[in-house]
C-alpha cells in the first residue's frame, strides 16, 4: 500500500468500481499487507475496493505473483502486480502480469464485460 503504482491503481479501479458493478465483477486488492494498513490506506484515498491482506503470502504464492525483484542490485522478494478476472465458477478468464498501470483499468472492465 502507498506506493505510486499501488497508490493510482487502487484509485483508478476505485472510480470504476460502479462500472465493474455493472458488469457483475467485484474488485478485491490482494497483498502482504496487514488489515490495519489496508484500512488506513482505504481511508487516506477514499478507495472503494475490498483489500485483501495476505499476510502468510499463500494466496500470492498460490497465483506466483510473490517473485524475486531486483532493485539497484539489491534482491529482495515482492509482488509482481497483476491481474486476474475469475468468472463465477472459479475458473481464470484472464491475466495481466507486470502490470504498467495507465489504462490497465479500462482493459479489464473491458474483459469483465465480456464474461458477462
Amino acid at each position: 500500500d502507498d506506493t505510486p503504482g499501488c497508490t493510482r491503481e487502487a484509485v483508478e479501479f476505485s472510480a470504476l468500481e460502479k462500472s465493474f458493478k455493472r458488469a457483475g465483477a467485484v474488485i478485491v486488492g490482494v497483498s502482504k499487507d496487514s488489515v490495519a494498513k489496508h484500512d488506513k490506506f482505504k481511508e487516506k484515498h477514499g478507495l472503494a475496493v475490498t483489500l485483501a491482506a495476505d499476510e502468510s503470502g499463500k494466496t500470492v504464492a498460490a497465483y506466483g505473483v510473490w517473485v524475486e525483484k531486483s532493485l539497484y542490485g539489491r534482491k529482495y522478494m515482492g509482488i509482481d502486480r497483476s491481474t486476474f478476472v475469475i468468472d463465477q465458477k472459479g475458473i481464470v478468464r484472464g491475466v495481466w502480469r507486470k502490470v504498467k498501470v495507465p489504462g490497465h483499468v479500462d482493459e479489464v472492465l473491458a474483459a469483465s464485460k465480456t464474461q458477462q
